[in-house]
């Protein structure tokens, strides 16, 4: 049977359509960094999609290439990943989207290590013909966090965001922005197949007890 890490993992891909504190584990993903809208038609974003999938189904697909991996297994590739601040700090805000810094990413299987990586990398990069290097192996240690369901379209996610903003105060907590935690959401739902109200973003903010 294929793995599906959003039916093995409900906990981190499923969350109601309330707030909640979760703690996530560390995981490694393939990541690529930017800034900029994401909206903008064939920007850097975009860009880096074509990157991360490339190197998600190289991996995927490397026992159909002949490639053993140890440990592998069939999975899903996980779903797209983005973690989000503004140039000049962390938090987010939508109304400036031209100014955002951004990190996308698709989560790896614990089995993949750096050199299975930079193998899909280099097997990407001459199969493809395109320039993988923007592509980095990307350990995150999320941590303590508040996380929703968002649905609808990306442009309503400030209601959801100022509902878990009320959910944290309530509980006890503040928001814990820096460098290393951010303001992250995971896309369950493909835009260009999923009507805008319909949308699945899974929403979290990095919290800390407040003093």
């Amino acid at each position: 049977m294929t793995f599906d890490y959003k039916k093995e993992y409900r906990e981190l891909y499923q969350p109601k359509k309330e707030p909640a504190l979760i703690e996530v584990p560390k995981m490694n993903f393939v990541a690529v960094k930017g800034v900029g809208d994401p909206n903008e038609e064939g920007g850097v974003y975009q860009q880096a999609m074509e990157i991360l999938y490339g190197i998600a189904f190289t991996l995927r697909m490397s026992k159909k290439s002949g490639k053993e991996l140890k440990g592998f297994f069939d999975y899903t590739v996980p779903p797209l990943e983005g973690l989000w601040q503004m140039k000049d700090g962390a938090g987010v805000d939508y109304l400036h989207k031209e100014s955002f810094v951004w990190t996308s990413m698709i989560r790896l299987p614990d089995f993949v290590t750096e050199d299975m990586f930079a193998w899909a990398k280099e097997t990407a990069t001459k199969k493809k013909k395109q320039d993988f290097s923007a592509a980095i192996f990307f350990t995150y240690a999320e941590g303590l966090c508040v996380q929703c369901m968002h649905i609808g379209p990306y442009d309503g996610e400030p209601a959801t965001v100022q509902r878990m903003e009320r959910y944290i105060v309530e509980q006890g907590y503040e928001n814990d922005f820096s460098e290393r935690r951010l303001h992250h959401e995971i896309y369950l739902s493909d835009p260009r197949r999923t009507a805008p109200e319909k949308l699945k973003t899974v929403l979290r903010q990095p919290v800390k007890r407040r003093p």
